[in-house]
């Protein structure tokens, strides 16, 4: 299976010497999210630009490998999704903003890819940590079935295990901005974005 590019452009000793942390799927319902929107570097920096936002993680879940690893999850079959945990106060954001995020962010019809990268571990998805989190879920997802009567891909399912990826992979939009600059532009990320959501593509 060919590998995502992003993937191509890393050190293949780098991914073998990182290490690997597992927290908890959320500490808080009410403050942690989790979700899956394609390449976790282009996900983090949409939620950190939100105020209200704490911290966002890089990571992996979904599926049932213990300690996965990028090599493994980039080539498929660990059931993983690339995915990014959002640490937000509720005081200042709510969970509905950052699903307006969230959408604006990925290509709702796509099943099982994200722009360039293909596979289901590149899928897009919610991963709500309470009933809450999943009828508002439910509900905007439904809100995006109504405005582009297309059948939306994107899956809703229960948080799990969260896995947090390398540190080479956290923030590394900010840490590398040309190779990040480089990669979101040829895997044709914000042209599909702007495709599908216009003025609205990026959410913030």
């Amino acid at each position: 299976m060919m590998l995502s590019p992003h993937f191509r452009l890393l050190p293949f000793a780098a991914a073998l010497a990182a290490g690997l942390a597992a927290s908890p799927a959320y500490a808080d319902g009410d403050s942690t999210a989790i979700f899956a929107g394609g390449c976790f570097w282009c996900m983090e920096p949409p939620y950190d630009r939100q105020p209200g936002v704490t911290d966002t993680t890089a990571g992996y879940t979904g599926g049932e490998l213990e300690n996965p690893s990028y090599e493994a999850v980039s080539q498929g079959g660990t059931g993983h999704a690339e995915a990014v945990k959002v640490t937000y106060s509720a005081d200042d954001v709510g969970y509905a903003k950052l699903l307006d995020i969230f959408w604006r962010n990925v290509d709702p019809f796509a099943e099982d890819r994200q722009f360039c990268d293909t596979g289901d571990q590149y899928r897009s998805a919610i991963f709500y940590a309470n009933e809450r989190q999943r009828k508002l879920a439910e509900a905007s997802k439904a809100e995006m079935q109504e405005r582009f009567d297309q059948h939306i891909a994107t899956q809703i399912v229960p948080a799990s295990t969260f896995w947090d990826a390398e540190d080479y992979h956290q923030d590394y939009a900010e840490k590398n901005p040309l190779r990040y600059k480089f990669y979101r532009f040829g895997c044709g990320r914000d042209d599909r974005l702007e495709e599908v959501w216009g003025d609205e593509a990026g959410g913030h």
